[in-house]
């Protein structure tokens, strides 16, 4: 109840934010900026639950997110900024509130600034920016990469960065370059907890060392990104098992985690394309104990128009496929999802937008170890192979 009243009381101060059109202030004669968004969801589907609801039968609107930040610029090269951010997505979130980031920016020159606090992790075109929903055209983010269940461990570190921008003149464009370390954590309210509670273990923690870099050319072909983002991680994970005898604490650790993703951009005048690739290595387990790998290849390619200024339509395909551990007991037809995406967006004005999306699913990828949506859980009767959604979405922003 408490968090419900906490949540409410978030909507209210960011819908008074909203109207003051998040104008700046002065403290101490220095600018502040404050911001926000929220979003509210349903999601309907003809047979699978998904994203932990029980959409099957009448959908479900429990798909509610909303946030807050303060900027400022302190000195010409220093800025600091934070955000608060709530969901409830089905049985993720469940109204916990958490600090999404937080950090301290120098920039010294151009080509080289420096941040740290809770940074925002760039992998790939959209990680450091899906919580910003109202700048994309899609209601989901493709989930074979940006799956909204894992949201929790992805969108930023305790850390450090250094960052900075080359120009390499006009026949060559220029280049934009971060590299990073630093911890990350799986929240016990996010995905990977309520896949190991389902699994009737009873999940303590998931966490470790990250490191990694983004590179990417803005090509002197006006409108075109190309970019490549590397991230390694360590990782123990700590839970319980109830077994008959009594609990048992387990943790399993491991040092091989990697992630390798590409990714290109070309915007064209009403026109976007963009196309990812990653390819993902989870090492599971303890070394020469429970030891396993698995390898997932996923990628898609977008495109989304804006037919005038108000109206925007898009789709995307996105294909996600999981090579398995050796010797796992994998049900005929898991192992990967393939998702056609249709969706159409309306702007209503500068701060309010309505998406209406439908999705396609072949597959529904491997729930025993990899959130993506679905769950045994929520489908006790069995998964199906094929999967219709409708999900429509509205948000606000300031």
């Amino acid at each position: 109840m408490r968090r419900r009243i906490f949540g409410l009381m978030m909507m209210c101060v960011c819908a008074l934010a909203m109207g003051l059109h998040a104008q700046d202030f002065k403290v101490f004669d220095r600018d502040v900026q404050i911001h926000g968004f929220a979003s509210q969801g349903f999601v309907h589907t003809n047979d699978n639950n998904w994203l932990t609801m029980e959409t099957s039968n009448f959908g479900s609107g429990e798909f509610t997110d909303f946030g807050a930040n303060v900027s400022s610029q302190i000195t010409d090269n220093f800025r600091v900024g934070a955000q608060i951010y709530d969901r409830n997505l089905g049985g993720i979130g469940k109204w916990y509130p958490s600090l999404d980031w937080a950090y301290g920016q120098y920039k010294f020159k151009p080509w080289f600034g420096i941040r740290g606090g809770r940074v925002k992790t760039v992998l790939g075109l959209y990680n450091d920016t899906q919580d910003l929903d109202f700048l994309h055209p899609f209601a989901l983010l493709p989930q074979g990469i940006y799956s909204v269940d894992v949201r929790d461990s992805t969108i930023a570190h305790d850390g450090g960065d250094v960052f900075g921008d080359i120009r390499l003149g006009s026949k060559w464009g220029s280049l934009a370059y971060t590299a990073y370390a630093g911890h990350r954590s799986n929240s016990t309210h996010g995905g990977v907890a309520y896949l190991e509670d389902s699994d009737g273990l009873a999940f303590k923690s998931l966490a470790g060392l990250q490191y990694g870099a983004d590179l990417r050319w803005q090509t002197p072909l006006k409108g075109l990104l190309i970019g490549v983002s590397r991230e390694n991680q360590d990782n123990t994970n700590s839970y319980v098992y109830n077994s008959p005898g009594g609990p048992i604490n387990i943790s399993n650790s491991d040092r091989s985690d990697w992630i390798n993703q590409f990714y290109g951009e070309y915007a064209w005048k009403k026109l976007l394309l963009d196309a990812e690739f990653r390819r993902f290595w989870d090492d599971t387990g303890s070394p020469g104990i429970n030891e396993s790998q698995i390898n997932v290849h996923s990628w898609y390619v977008a495109g989304a128009y804006r037919i005038q200024k108000h109206v925007q339509v898009g789709s995307y395909y996105s294909s996600y496929w999981v090579d398995f551990p050796i010797g796992a007991l994998v049900p005929a037809g898991t192992g990967h999802s393939y998702d056609k995406v249709i969706t159409g967006r309306i702007d209503i004005n500068r701060f309010f937008n309505v998406k209406v999306e439908g999705h396609f699913i072949d597959g529904y990828g491997y729930p025993a170890v990899s959130p993506l949506g679905f769950y045994y859980a929520n489908n006790p009767l069995g998964l199906q192979n094929n999967t219709k959604a409708l999900v429509v979405k509205g948000g606000f922003n300031f």
